[in-house]
């Protein structure tokens, strides 16, 4: 069990840095202007943040002990491919969920 002062030490100490993260880009940059190859780059945040926080649960699923599933994989490729070939977010999302449903049905 962890000492509730240490644990106190931790959170302010996460707070503090959070803060500090968040008011050097919305503090002190915020109301400059960035040049464009920042703004560029910038652009590309969603597309490589996401994939990072939904690969996990594709490959490693809780639902099924960290078992790699294969509607999970196939509701993930239907996913990437109609985000792909269509640039539609929602028709992605849609499909994605509509492939895992769909997959969960028949395999499961």
């Amino acid at each position: 069990m962890i000492d509730k002062s240490h644990l106190w030490i931790i959170i302010i100490a996460m707070g503090i840095g959070s803060f500090g993260l968040r008011f050097l880009f919305l503090g002190l940059v915020g109301d400059r202007v960035m040049p464009l190859w920042v703004l560029r780059h910038l652009r590309y945040t969603a597309v490589a943040v996401l994939p990072g926080l939904v690969a996990p649960l594709v490959l490693w699923p809780a639902a099924t002990g960290g078992q790699p599933d294969p509607a999970r994989m196939a509701a993930a490729l239907a996913t990437l491919g109609v985000g792909y070939f269509t640039k539609n977010v929602l028709a992605a999302i849609f499909s994605g969920a509509a492939t895992l449903y769909l997959g969960l049905f028949l395999l499961g």
